[in-house]
């Protein structure tokens, strides 16, 4: 499927990239944009060739906010209706069984941000910079991020991000949990997609079932949650993959998972 803000590619290994493709406007959020992040994510979900998704940007951003010519004279309806449609198109990425990377090559401020902090987890370059500046405009992050960025950092440095409004490099937000790891810019989409491959060759239904019981367990005040993955193990041991993993390490050779 061509699409028209971003671009879709299948590297091999079982990976795809998506990237985001508005370079002369730093990748800007817009409807149109979360339209194609969709539609892209729901395609790959279904597509079994694909065990993990990569989100960056073309050019020298990530994704550098929200396009507030689109916004800036919305009223209060169409303000949440165009959040609820970024919400949802991020939502949909997040949530897809897979994992999803969000490789930060450059500028991730405001909305770009938030579709970061919706992924699984974040790669930086080291020329990456972070940011939530909406209040410097008069706004605040709307798009799922208040609610990610406190879960990812904790509530008193999210609020001072959100109240500042200050951008911070990679190596901070490395310092702070918001960036799992940094890589060098001149090979940071390498050093990315070697990592992908490297989850990419696991199990898929146990990668699946994986990220599932990880995600209830952190929505779960439950004390009790911590039982949770007594099921979840259960579920694995049900699967062919699971009994070709451990099958290969008794006979000392690499397994070959099937998916199921």
């Amino acid at each position: 499927m061509e699409y028209k803000n971003i671009i879709v590619t299948k590297e091999g290994d079982g990976i795809a990239v998506i990237t985001l493709n508005r370079p002369d406007a730093l990748n800007a959020l817009n409807a149109a944009v979360a339209k194609d992040l969709r539609e892209a994510a729901q395609a790959l979900n279904q597509d079994d060739d694909v065990n993990v998704v990569i989100v960056t940007g073309q050019g020298r951003a990530f994704a550098a906010g929200a396009d507030i010519k689109e916004l800036k004279d919305a009223n209060s309806i169409g303000a949440r209706e165009w959040a609820r449609d970024l919400v949802d198109s991020f939502e949909v990425l997040g949530r897809m069984p897979k994992p999803v990377i969000a490789a930060v090559n450059g500028l991730a401020f405001g909305g770009g941000c938030e579709l970061a902090l919706a992924c699984d987890f974040i790669l930086a370059s080291e020329k990456a910079k972070f940011g939530v500046p909406e209040i410097k405009i008069g706004v605040f992050p709307g798009a799922g991020g208040m609610y990610r960025l406190a879960k990812a950092v904790g509530m008193r440095m999210a609020k001072e991000l959100v109240f500042v409004g200050d951008p911070i490099d990679a190596m901070t937000a490395q310092s702070i949990g918001l960036v799992n790891r940094v890589f060098p810019a001149d090979n940071f989409l390498d050093e990315v997609k070697t990592l992908a491959r490297k989850i990419g060759s696991m199990s898929s239904i146990t990668l699946k079932l994986a990220k599932q019981a990880l995600e209830e367990a952190c929505d779960s005040p439950d004390p009790e949650g911590v039982y949770r993955d007594i099921d979840a193990l259960g579920v694995v041991f049900s699967t062919a993959d699971q009994k070709e993993g451990m099958t290969a390490f008794v006979e000392k050779r690499a397994p070959k998972f099937v998916g199921r």
